[in-house]
């Protein structure tokens, strides 16, 4: 039994990549069972279970909104900008961790690799920090 099994058009969920969202679509007969709409204009496909349609997940990245306690997530600012060598450098001894767009923290490793060469290559370096 999936995790969005009774979901409805309207509810609230909180994707750890996009943060806030909405089921704008429910799809009875196929792979991906619900379509979610994120602030930023992304529609994005999930499983019963949670996992989205884009990059490679395996796991629940969806959750009902209502079951989501965010109180002991980490929102804060990068304290230090870290330059190209030493993000290199972190990223090698996997103590590196990149702000998703939902603003959680999260080690590099278990970021999509395509946004983090993309945050690289516009040089927002602002968005890495070593692992605490």
């Amino acid at each position: 039994m999936g995790y969005f099994k009774k979901a409805k058009v309207g509810d609230k969920v909180y994707g750890l990549v996009f943060g806030k969202g909405k089921i704008v679509d429910v799809l009875p007969d196929s792979h991906y069972t619900i379509m979610v709409e994120f602030p930023n204009g992304y529609q994005v496909p999930y499983t019963e279970e949670g996992v989205p349609g884009w990059g490679k997940f395996k796991k629940q990245t969806l959750f009902y909104r209502s079951d989501v306690d965010l109180s002991k997530a980490d929102f804060s600012p990068v304290d230090k900008i870290l330059s190209p060598k030493k993000i290199i450098r972190l990223r090698e001894k996997n103590q590196l961790q990149v702000r998703l767009p939902s603003g959680l923290w999260t080690n590099v490793k278990k970021a999509d690799p395509d946004y983090v060469e993309q945050l690289l290559e516009d040089e927002k370096y602002h968005l890495f920090r070593k692992k605490s």
